[in-house]
């Protein structure tokens, strides 16, 4: 490890790390123009479906909250060139959330405990699984004034919003989509797998496979199983806190019954101000991400995305909070390369607002462990690796 400098890993960050951060610009500069088109076009034949261009603050159920909006872009200002819609989960795959309209003014409120219907609509005799911890039900009475559209059969059973039902029809239209804008030279429907619509998108860079998730937007509210910040927490500030809460979160549709909760808004917002201070946590980020990606686990269906990457990285922000603790940048990718390590070896890693929920439950536990060899191998060596 003597050979191992905090000029090399400069190096590596300019040689390696810029390089791959431009080819991903101009990739989701393409993938965005298409699905935006895409969208708009879905949007035109049933107005339940948005625009991408629509997401986040610039949801048209916002158009009056000019507060949020303002410090939604004074916050991300020069720091964000992508749309809010679009997750980058690795270099050809992301993940882009298709904002839905007409459901207003949602409350809190008790929900029913079982429900006995099937997808298509008939009666069980048992009740459908409770929801898990990063799950919930979502009931048309949840909203003070949906729109009369979200009253069709099509999209509801007893009262639910059922995000299967939801799925097929937005993937309906998105396939009359990709025809009527003479796109099917550049967008090809794959297999869906479970609730996802994924399509592949031809860019100048590579193809991209990219999976459509219909999401609704809760803005202004905070749900109480996202226990944050916790007590006596120094990162981030009390006054940060409370305002990235005030962005809300989403409810995902990716299952055929419960919806996902996500909170992209808060992260978003916790990455691109995470170096106010002039540490370098988003340059050791960056740098393990390229590992990850080189190295550790490659392909374009990881065990190990970006997502648990950043979530790793709040959690050590959160127990590393002040500022001299992120100056020395070479011991810092090593302390964060570390805690991965820890992570994919015990097979835990929990989400960052909803603790109890451990992000890798369901992953493969074979994949995790070889993943955790080679970080290993990287800790014994890493200048083999960084130069």
């Amino acid at each position: 490890m003597t050979n191992f400098t905090e000029e090399d890993l400069d190096n590596y960050l300019h040689n390696q790390v810029d390089l791959r951060h431009r080819q991903v610009s101009k990739s989701v500069e393409d993938v965005q123009k298409i699905i935006k088109d895409l969208t708009a076009e879905v949007s035109s034949k049933d107005a339940r479906f948005q625009s991408i261009a629509n997401s986040g603050v610039h949801n048209a159920s916002l158009k009056d909250q000019t507060a949020l909006v303002s410090k939604w872009s004074a916050l991300l200002r020069g720091r964000c060139a992508y749309n809010p819609a679009i997750h980058v989960l690795t270099p050809t795959l992301y993940l882009i959330s298709v904002p839905l309209q007409g459901l207003m003014g949602y409350k809190v409120r008790r929900t029913r405990q079982w429900r006995y219907y099937s997808l298509s609509g008939s009666r069980l005799l048992s009740p459908v699984r409770e929801p898990e911890k990063l799950y919930q039900w979502l009931e048309l009475e949840s909203f003070v004034n949906p729109s009369q559209e979200w009253q069709d059969a099509c999209m509801t059973i007893e009262g639910d919003i059922v995000p299967a039902k939801v799925v097929n029809i937005f993937k309906e239209h998105l396939e009359t989509s990709i025809k009527t804008c003479g796109l099917t030279s550049k967008v090809s429907m794959l297999e869906s797998v479970g609730s996802v619509v994924r399509v592949a998108v031809e860019t100048s860079e590579a193809q991209i496979e990219v999976e459509l998730v219909p999401t609704v937007e809760l803005m202004n509210y905070w749900p109480k199983r996202a226990r944050w910040p916790r007590l006596f927490q120094r990162w981030p500030s009390t006054e940060r806190a409370r305002c990235i809460k005030s962005f809300g979160f989403n409810l995902m549709a990716t299952s055929n019954y419960h919806w996902l909760l996500s909170f992209s808004r808060a992260e978003q917002v916790l990455l691109s101000n995470i170096d106010e201070d002039g540490g370098c946590r988003r340059k050791c980020y960056r740098v393990v991400r390229q590992l990850k990606e080189d190295v550790w686990c490659p392909g374009s269906k990881p065990v190990i995305t970006a997502y648990h990457l950043q979530t790793l990285l709040f959690w050590t922000c959160e127990k590393y909070p002040c500022t001299r603790d992120w100056r020395d940048f070479r011991g810092c990718v090593l302390r964060l390369v570390q805690k991965l390590h820890k992570c994919v070896s015990q097979h835990y890693l929990r989400h960052y607002f909803v603790r109890s929920h451990n992000l890798l439950k369901y992953s493969n536990t074979n994949e995790l462990d070889d993943v955790a060899k080679k970080i290993n191998n990287f800790l014994d060596s890493p200048e083999t690796y960084v130069h």
